[in-house]
């Protein structure tokens, strides 16, 4: 299924779908009517404070400064980006914690029942651990969203230290995500005149070497992009950003996901989602909140991503309406749920379970709007 994108959304009883394709002479996305997500509209919060469509039910996994539920692992403050991995017939959830100092990453492992076996830490003594992205061979890499800051490579597993990968760039990294097809890394930057980058390693599964390269295009929105390679990947006295001509721009880098020959990443700045088209070497806009008509946006503050294996992309929302909301293959943008009563916080590392049964996120300030007071939920539903 193509799903390389949108130019423009418009609003039709709170759903919102793209009116446009930039694919040439391909057909024109429907406007959305009421009820048109996948999953109908949202219930009324639940004992945790969430709205969840009809047949979704939520738990509380962890809350930061106390004990994770059946261990004896306290959860670390201000949990961000995450993401699952297979773990014998169980799984594994990986977090990061954005504060500094202290920083690092934890883990939580689940039986196959989804019963939680174990917590542990899989990186330390590092700082403001933002969001990140999963690699193929199974390792999580947690990104320092600090001036220079760092890619750790970390085990989820847990029993193998934790890597600093220096080559892949010092710079406000913010998310990752692998193409294991053309075997590269693409990586977010959270700067307001921030840049997209990939990283090419000499060897594919090994991140001590490579090249760091930057995107660069002209001055449209969308359209035709190049690469060219960051000469000094340390980043100083110059930096990463300022080393290219014509690199690109983006205002604030935010959350990255591959699939299927597209790599889409976020700009919180803008309020937008791109497409970077991977085989034609473009990036176009999925989904602009400046251009929807007929009524309020329905994505706000965008952050995170993640998607399925369905095609559908969910954006978690930094403020906005407190949302996780759904981009479906069909261009509806639709909120999947909201958290109440948490207007001080914001929705951070969405991640599915192995099978795709089971929504992890956290909420990282809790109704407390304070690091300490952060929050990580799992939702079970009939998620197609």
């Amino acid at each position: 299924m193509d799903r390389r994108t949108v130019l423009r959304a418009t609003v039709a009883g709170g759903a919102a779908a793209f009116a446009g394709s930039l694919w040439s002479g391909a057909a024109l996305a429907a406007p959305a009517q009421p009820g048109t997500g996948p999953y109908g509209p949202l219930g009324s919060a639940d004992g945790n404070g969430l709205q969840l469509p009809a047949g979704f039910t939520s738990r509380v996994i962890a809350r930061s400064r106390q004990t994770v539920p059946g261990t004896s692992y306290t959860w670390h403050p201000a949990p961000d980006g995450g993401a699952c991995f297979a773990a014998g017939t169980g799984w594994i959830y990986v977090s990061n914690s954005e504060v500094t100092p202290g920083g690092g990453a934890s883990a939580v492992r689940f039986a196959a029942d989804g019963t939680v076996t174990a917590a542990y830490r899989i990186l330390s003594g590092t700082n403001q651990n933002c969001a990140g992205g999963a690699t193929p061979w199974g390792t999580w890499l947690s990104c320092e969203e600090t001036s220079r800051g760092f890619v750790y490579e970390t085990y989820p597993q847990g029993g193998t230290p934790a890597a600093q990968r220096p080559a892949l760039g010092r710079f406000k990294h913010e998310a990752a995500a692998a193409d294991p097809v053309r075997q590269v890394i693409y990586l977010t930057e959270d700067e307001t005149d921030g840049c997209f980058y990939r990283f090419r390693p000499t060897v594919w599964g090994d991140l001590s070497a490579g090249t760091l390269e930057v995107l660069v295009a002209g001055a449209a929105t969308d359209g035709p992009v190049s690469w060219a390679r960051v000469p000094d990947p340390d980043g100083l006295p110059t930096a990463t950003r300022n080393q290219v001509a014509g690199a690109k721009r983006f205002t604030g880098g935010e959350g990255c996901w591959y699939a299927d020959g597209t790599c889409w990443f976020t700009t919180k700045g803008d309020n937008r989602v791109w497409a970077y088209d991977v085989v034609g070497q473009r990036i176009d806009l999925a989904y602009d909140d400046s251009l929807v008509t007929g009524g309020a946006a329905p994505l706000t503050g965008v952050d995170n991503i993640t998607g399925t294996r369905s095609g559908d992309l969910y954006v978690a929302e930094d403020g906005g309406d407190m949302e996780i909301n759904l981009i479906t293959p069909t261009g509806v943008v639709t909120p999947f749920l909201r958290i109440t009563g948490q207007s001080s916080s914001e929705i951070t590392g969405p991640a599915f379970s192995p099978d795709g049964s089971r929504l992890y996120f956290s909420s990282q300030r809790g109704t407390s709007g304070v690091p300490g007071g952060g929050i990580t939920y799992e939702v079970r539903g009939p998620f197609r």
